[in-house]
């Protein structure tokens, strides 16, 4: 707690109201699923520890002890090959499968919210930025500093075009898969 409260202080207020509204949207995002999601997150959280791969290897060992007679008093229920086993098996896997993806689904959807609302975020910064650029060089240019003669600078003041970019982008980069 007290890591907590130092971190906090050596952050502005700004920052500080930024990560706020962040674990409010994550709260919110959180209640919001249904009862069917929930049950599908819990249930891919927690395949995917350790305490769920050691649970099915001692599982899977007494069972297939038990119907090896490695246990001479036990009476074997599903002898080798094990059949009631592997159907078993089958569906524990196509179930926890279904709700793996079903997770994976809903999070590649906040996904990309959160990306369209990066994108948003920095189209509206890049304008500000374009705009701030252009009041600075009308400055100059009324001052008549030297920094008004800047090519650089007058290629930034040009409003970005998306479209441009992405068909820039899309022309230079090496296909998906290449090395």
């Amino acid at each position: 707690m007290k890591a907590r409260e130092e971190n906090a202080r050596e952050l502005g207020s700004i920052v500080k109201r930024n990560i706020w509204l962040l674990a409010r949207v994550q709260r919110l995002a959180a209640r919001s699923r249904t009862a069917g999601q929930k049950l599908g997150d819990s249930i891919a959280t927690h395949a995917g520890r350790m305490w769920f791969i050691a649970l099915h290897a001692i599982w899977f060992g007494a069972w297939i002890g038990w119907n090896s007679r490695l246990f001479l008093t036990a009476k074997p229920f599903d002898p080798y090959p094990f059949e009631f086993l592997i159907l078993v098996v089958s569906l524990e896997s196509i179930f926890l499968s279904l709700f793996i993806l079903m997770s994976q689904n809903r999070s590649n959807r906040q996904a990309d919210q959160r990306a369209h609302l990066d994108l948003q975020v920095n189209l509206l910064s890049e304008q500000e930025t374009t705009k701030l650029l252009q009041m600075m060089y009308a400055l100059c240019l009324h001052h008549g500093l030297p920094e008004a003669d800047d090519e650089e600078l007058k290629q930034m003041m040009d409003r970005t075009r998306p479209q441009a970019l992405l068909r820039e982008l899309n022309a230079t980069m090496p296909p998906e898969g290449a090395g």
